[in-house]
């Protein structure tokens, strides 16, 4: 069972930056397939962003395009979000997730398996 360990996040202004990290635990983890989530007060958890096991192919909700990349190192068993452009309706917790063989669509949480610990992600405008 891979375990997610996720950093970064935090406060910035409307228009900057953060890069977000997911850390996992299992040395196999060049077989798991990645997504990003968030989920804002009172709103259910939503897909943001997802690469394949390896990064071949990545996808972004309609939101995010262009503005946030997907990547992954299998060498250090990490996966990043690059969040740049940020507005204030990016607001939210932001989750990772992990999954060997997806059970539905990529951009349904139910399709993962593994989940991170969520981390704190708040635009000022």
């Amino acid at each position: 069972q891979v375990q997610l360990v996720q950093s970064g996040g935090g406060l910035v202004q409307a228009g900057g930056s953060l890069r977000l990290s997911c850390a996992a635990s299992e040395r196999t983890f060049s077989r798991y397939a990645m997504g990003w989530f968030r989920q804002a007060p009172g709103k259910e958890r939503e897909f943001v962003a997802r690469i394949t096991w390896s990064g071949g192919t990545t996808n972004y909700a309609d939101s995010v395009k262009g503005r946030f990349t997907i990547s992954r190192d299998n060498a250090k068993n990490t996966v990043y979000l690059q969040m740049n452009s940020l507005k204030p309706e990016d607001t939210a917790v932001y989750y990772c997730a992990a999954v060997t063989l997806y059970r539905g669509s990529y951009y349904n949480a139910e399709a993962y398996d593994y989940w991170g610990q969520g981390t704190q992600v708040t635009v000022s405008s």
